[in-house]
C-alpha cells in the first residue's frame, strides 16, 4: 500500500518539523486544501498504526511521535538523560500539568519548598516552557507543559493526564476548578 501524494508531503513536512505544524500551515506549505490535508493527516494516522510512529495532534497542530511503546527503545538510545527526574522534578511537573498556567510562586505554595532550581531544570529539559505572563503585580512568569512533556509520558494530550484525587480521595474533574467546583 502506497500514501497518496499529499499525505506523502505532509509527512516529508511533519518529519523534518522542529515544532507541530497546523493544518493550515501544512496546506499553505504543501499547495493543498484543507480538506486534502485533513484527509492525508486521517491517511498517516492509519498508515502509522503498529508502527513505532505515531501521529499526535493538540488541537489543530500536528507532530510525528515515537510510539509509546517503542520508549524504552529510544530512551536506551538517547541515555534516557530526560526520562530520570527526581521526585522534587515530578512533584513540580504534576503541579504545572495538572494546574497550568501556574507562576512559581503558585507551584511554592502548593509544594511547600523553594522551586527555582527545579523549574529550571524542567525547562531546560523542555517539558515545560513559559506561557507568557500572570496579570499581577510584578507580572510573573506562567509556566505550562510542551510537546516534549507529552512525547516523553506517551500522551496524545493533556486530556490523558490520569484523573488527580483530592486528600478526601474525591476526583478532581479540572484542575483549575475551585474547591467547591471540585467536589
Amino acid at each position: 500500500m502506497t500514501r497518496s501524494v499529499i499525505a506523502a508531503a505532509v509527512e516529508a513536512v511533519l518529519f523534518v518539523a522542529e515544532k507541530p505544524v497546523s493544518r493550515s500551515e501544512l496546506a499553505k506549505t504543501i499547495g493543498a486544501g484543507g480538506k486534502a490535508v485533513t484527509d492525508a493527516l486521517a491517511e498517516l494516522e492509519q498508515w502509522y498504526r503498529g508502527t513505532g510512529l505515531r501521529l499526535q495532534h493538540e488541537g489543530d497542530d500536528w507532530q510525528i511521535v515515537t510510539a509509546p511503546e517503542q520508549a524504552p527503545f529510544v530512551a536506551t538510545y538517547l541515555g534516557a538523560d530526560r526520562l530520570r527526574l527526581s521526585s522534587a522534578a515530578l512533584e513540580t511537573l504534576a503541579v504545572v500539568a495538572y494546574r497550568q498556567p501556574v507562576t512559581r510562586a503558585e507551584v511554592e505554595s502548593i509544594r511547600g519548598v523553594n522551586c527555582d532550581q527545579t523549574i529550571y531544570t524542567l525547562a531546560s529539559r523542555r517539558l515545560i516552557e513559559e506561557r507568557g505572563r500572570k496579570e499581577a503585580p510584578g507580572r510573573p512568569i506562567l509556566y505550562g507543559t510542551t510537546w516534549e512533556f507529552l512525547e516523553c509520558f506517551g500522551l496524545q494530550s493533556l486530556d490523558e493526564l490520569p484523573r488527580a484525587l483530592s486528600p478526601e480521595g474525591l476526583v478532581l474533574e479540572a484542575a483549575g476548578a475551585t474547591p467547591a467546583e471540585r467536589t
